[in-house]
C-alpha cells in the first residue's frame, strides 16, 4: 500500500522498488520498435515496457510502411515477417477519385512507386519497397518480437509521474489499470512513447510548436465486399465526391482506405468546412457509408467509429537528460504521405545504438543529446509535409466544383467538364494539373528518404576544410531522393554481388548496420581496414569493414556504387550503426589509423 507521505509527488511504498535499466512507456510503433532494436543482438538490452491500453491497437490507423522504416526493420530480421503479413503488389497501384466505390470514376494516379515513370527512382533509393501494413498487424509483430527477446510487457499499466533521483536514475510511479494498485519502477532511462497525450512529455514541460489545426475527421471501419468492383481499378486510397447530393455536415467528402483487400475498409469522413461539429447517429453514419459504396444491395457492417484531430504539432526538443520522448508524443499530424508510424520506427532506430554505446561506456553521455538534434528537424518536416498533403487536395476540390455551395452549382461545373467549350477545356487542364499536384503525397520518396543529420555525432571537419559544402537537395526534394555519401546523409543503396555468386545480390545497406560501425573502402584501401581493426579494438567498439571493387569480396556489378560513392576507390566511408554516414575520406591518407581514431572519438564524444 502507498504511504500517504510523498516526495515530489511520488508516494513511498512498503514493497520493494522494481529495478530495471530501461522503462518504455507506450507499446505502439515507437515504443515497441525501440524495444525490438534495443534487445536484438548485439545490443541484447531489455527492460519493462508498459502501455495504458489493454492490448495492441484495435484500429488500423497507420498503414503505409515505407522503405526508410523497412531498412530499420530489415536490420533486425523483421522485414520478411512484416512482408508475409502485409498487402503489397498491385493492391496499392492507384489513388482514385470517384463518385462512389462502385460507380463513376473521375481520375486515377499511380501511387507508392507503381508509376512506370518513377519505378527506377524507387528501386535506386532502397532495397525495400512500400507495403500496406495496418497498425493492427504491425504492432503485434513488434510486441511479440520484443517479448521473445526478453522484454517484460505490461498492458493496462500507465505512468502516473516520475522524478529524477540524486544518482541520476529515474523513479517512476505506475498504476495497474485492473487493480488500481500503484508501484514504483527505478530505471536508468525512461522513454516516453505514450502518444499524443504523453504524460512523460507533459511532466518534462517540453514546449510544443503548434500551428492551427484543420479540424477533425471521422474514422469508420467498414466491412463490405467490393471485390467485383475494385478488381479493374485497384488501389488502396479512393477519394469519393458526390456533387449531386446534399453534403451532410459530418461527411462532406470521404477518403476510403483499403484495410483488407477487398472486404474491409476505413472510411475517413471529412466534415463540411466551416460547420459546427455535431456527432452523427449510427443510422446517419451507416446511410452515408451506403452512399459512398453506391449500391443498396451490398451488405455493410460498421465495425468501429472514432474521431481524430488534424494536428500540426511538434515538440521543440525530444529529450531531457536520460528521459527521451519519441513517436507521436513529439510529432502529431494527419496520415497524409503515410509518414506517421514510419517516423516512429526511425526515431527508435536513431536512439537505440546511442543508448547501447553510452550505457556500455563506449560513448560519452553527450552522444545522447544528438538524438533530439537529429530527429527534431525530421519531425518538423514530417508534420509540415503531412499537413501540406491535405492542403494539396484543395485545388482538386475547387476545380471540380466541389466547393460550390449548392447541388445546382456543383453539377453545373461537373457537367461542364464533359463539354467542348473553351472554358471547359481550360478547366479540364486545371483539374489535370491539380490531380498531378497531389503526387507530392503519393510519390514522395524524397520526403521519406531525404534526411540530413547535423550534430556532433557526424564528423564534418574534413568537408569544411576542403570547402565541400552540403549537397543541394533536388529541385523537388519531396518527389526525388538525393543520393550522396556526404556525412549526415543516409548510406546510398547499391546492389553488389560476389565474384562467384552463391546467393542473390546484396545491398550496401546490408553491409552496414547490425549494431556496429562499418567502414567501406575499395581497391587500395587495405590500410583503412587495418586501421578499423586497430581502432575498434582500442576503443572497444566494433568497426566492421568491407571492400568493394574488382577482385574484392564484393563486386560492383552494376557500377552503381562507383557512381554513388563520391570517393576514390582507396578512400573510405564510415557508416554509423543506424546506416547514416558519420564521415568519409575522399582518398587514402598517410595517417589512416590516427585519422580514424580522431573521427571515432569525436562521433562518440570521447575526445
Amino acid at each position: 500500500m502507498a504511504d500517504p507521505q510523498a516526495t515530489n509527488g511520488v508516494p513511498h511504498v512498503s514493497t520493494p522498488v522494481i529495478e530495471t535499466p530501461l522503462l518504455i512507456v507506450g507499446a505502439g510503433p515507437a515504443g515497441a520498435s525501440l524495444a525490438c532494436f534495443l534487445s536484438y543482438p548485439p545490443y541484447s538490452m531489455t527492460g519493462i515496457m508498459i502501455s495504458a491500453a489493454s492490448t495492441t491497437s484495435q484500429t488500423p490507423r497507420a498503414h503505409i510502411t515505407n522503405p526508410a522504416a523497412f531498412e530499420c526493420l530489415r536490420d533486425i530480421g523483421l522485414e520478411q515477417t512484416c512482408l508475409d503479413q502485409a498487402v503489397r503488389g498491385d493492391c496499392m497501384l492507384h489513388t482514385r477519385w470517384c463518385h462512389d466505390m462502385t460507380g463513376e470514376e473521375y481520375a486515377r494516379l499511380y501511387s507508392w512507386g507503381n508509376d512506370p515513370k518513377r519505378r527506377g527512382d524507387y528501386e535506386g533509393a532502397s532495397p525495400c519497397n512500400h507495403v500496406d501494413l495496418p497498425q493492427t498487424v504491425f504492432e503485434p509483430i513488434l510486441v511479440q518480437r520484443a517479448a521473445a527477446q526478453g522484454w517484460d510487457i505490461r498492458f493496462r499499466t500507465s505512468i502516473v509521474d516520475f522524478k529524477k533521483e540524486d544518482d541520476g536514475k529515474i523513479l517512476s510511479r505506475v498504476r495497474d489499470g485492473l487493480t488500481q494498485a500503484e508501484y514504483l519502477i527505478r530505471s536508468d532511462y525512461l522513454f516516453g512513447c505514450d502518444g499524443a497525450r504523453s504524460q512523460v512529455l507533459r511532466q518534462l514541460q517540453i514546449p510544443l510548436i503548434k500551428k492551427p489545426g484543420q479540424g477533425l475527421a471521422l474514422n469508420v471501419l467498414v466491412k463490405v465486399d467490393l471485390s467485383d468492383f475494385v478488381e479493374a481499378r485497384k488501389g488502396n486510397l479512393h477519394w469519393v465526391f458526390q456533387p449531386d447530393k446534399e453534403y451532410p455536415d459530418f461527411a462532406w467528402c470521404g477518403l476510403i482506405r483499403m484495410v483488407k483487400p477487398w472486404n474491409e475498409w476505413m472510411f475517413i469522413l471529412l466534415p463540411k468546412p466551416g460547420t459546427e461539429w455535431k456527432e452523427p447517429t449510427h443510422e446517419q453514419t451507416l446511410q452515408r457509408c451506403k452512399e459512398i459504396v453506391g449500391r443498396d444491395d451490398l451488405p455493410i457492417e460498421i465495425l468501429d467509429v472514432s474521431k481524430w484531430y488534424i494536428n500540426e504539432i511538434v515538440a521543440e526538443y525530444y529529450s531531457d537528460g536520460n528521459v527521451f520522448c519519441l513517436g507521436d508524443a513529439v510529432h502529431r499530424h494527419p496520415p497524409f504521405n503515410g509518414l506517421g508510424s514510419n517516423t516512429c520506427v526511425q526515431d527508435a532506430f536513431n536512439l537505440a545504438w546511442k543508448i547501447k554505446h553510452v550505457s556500455q561506456g563506449l560513448a560519452a553521455p553527450s552522444l545522447l543529446e544528438s538524438f533530439s538534434q537529429e530527429r527534431q528537424p525530421v519531425g518538423q518536416g514530417v508534420i509540415t509535409r503531412a499537413n501540406q498533403g491535405i492542403r494539396d487536395h484543395a485545388p482538386v476540390w475547387r476545380e471540380m466544383g466541389l466547393m460550390e455551395e449548392t447541388v445546382e452549382q456543383r453539377m453545373k461545373v461537373m457537367n461542364s467538364l464533359k463539354t467542348a467549350s473553351p472554358d471547359a477545356r481550360a478547366r479540364r487542364k486545371r483539374v489535370s494539373a491539380a490531380i498531378e499536384g497531389t503526387s507530392h503525397e503519393f510519390h514522395a520518396i524524397g520526403v521519406e528518404m531525404n534526411q540530413r543529420y547535423e550534430s556532433p555525432a557526424v564528423y564534418l571537419n574534413d568537408e569544411i576544410k576542403a570547402g565541400r559544402t552540403q549537397p543541394e537537395w533536388p529541385e523537388d526534394a519531396i518527389l526525388y531522393h538525393k543520393v550522396t555519401t556526404y556525412p549526415g546523409h543516409r548510406l546510398p543503396h547499391a546492389w553488389l554481388n560476389q565474384a562467384m555468386p552463391l546467393k542473390n545480390h546484396t545491398s550496401t545497406i546490408d553491409l552496414a548496420g547490425h549494431g556496429r560501425f562499418c567502414l567501406i573502402t575499395g581497391i587500395g584501401g587495405e590500410k583503412w581496414i587495418e586501421a578499423a581493426q586497430k581502432v575498434g579494438k582500442e576503443l572497444g567498439v566494433e568497426i566492421h569493414s568491407e571492400s568493394i571493387g574488382w577482385g574484392q569480396k564484393w563486386v560492383d556489378v552494376y557500377r552503381d556504387w562507383e557512381r554513388r560513392r563520391e570517393i576514390e576507390e582507396d578512400g573510405c566511408v564510415l557508416v554509423r550503426p543506424d546506416r547514416f554516414v558519420a564521415w568519409r575520406s575522399m582518398e587514402l591518407r598517410d595517417d589512416c589509423e590516427e585519422k580514424l581514431r580522431t573521427v571515432m572519438k569525436s562521433v562518440l564524444g570521447r575526445e
